[in-house]
């Protein structure tokens, strides 16, 4: 099974524009981007699924297509791990795998970390941080809905949402 989950959010500058980006913004009361929530922060683009047999190979292929450095791994809707860049260096090259018959359930990141949408940007960030981890999946009602990952943190656009953000701040008070 290969699937491609569309993610159902508006980009960040949308949301700007459309007024629903679902924060507080207080200048000078911490760090915007960190109070964001993950939904408006998860990658728009699509988030790869893959089955538990999906060689390592396929996968990577995949994933390179996609231009994305993991994918969840999933089976009867239920995520059971993620797969990825780190994971094909250190669990199959470094140990001499052969990629085209190496099954992700052999190598994959079993039972990771989540995050649900409603989580702010700031708490997955520290959570990524403090377990060594650049990438976790988004699960609303026990289903995988998207990824976070720590790169969503350097992305211009969501610069440009908090830019936008502390500008209609500043007109909305009168400064």
């Amino acid at each position: 099974m290969i699937n491609v989950i569309k993610p159902k959010a508006p980009t960040i500058l949308e949301s700007v524009l459309q007024g629903t980006i679902r924060r507080t913004l207080n200048p000078g009361e911490g760090n915007a981007v960190f109070d964001l929530l993950v939904r408006d922060v998860m990658e728009k683009k699509d988030a790869l699924v893959l089955a538990p047999d999906t060689t390592v190979s396929k996968a990577a292929e995949l994933m390179d297509r996609q231009k994305v450095g993991a994918a969840m791994v999933v089976e009867h809707e239920c995520l059971i791990g993620i797969f990825t860049e780190r994971d094909a260096l250190f669990r199959v090259i470094a140990r001499g795998l052969d990629p085209r018959t190496t099954k992700l359930v052999d190598v994959m990141t079993r039972n990771p970390r989540t995050v649900d949408s409603a989580t702010s940007y700031g708490y997955a960030l520290v959570m990524m941080q403090e377990h060594g981890f650049r990438h976790a999946p988004v699960v609303d009602h026990g289903k995988p809905i998207g990824m976070v990952s720590s790169r969503n943190a350097m992305d211009p656009e969501l610069e440009e949402f908090v830019s936008e953000a502390n500008r209609r701040e500043h007109i909305r008070v009168g400064h």
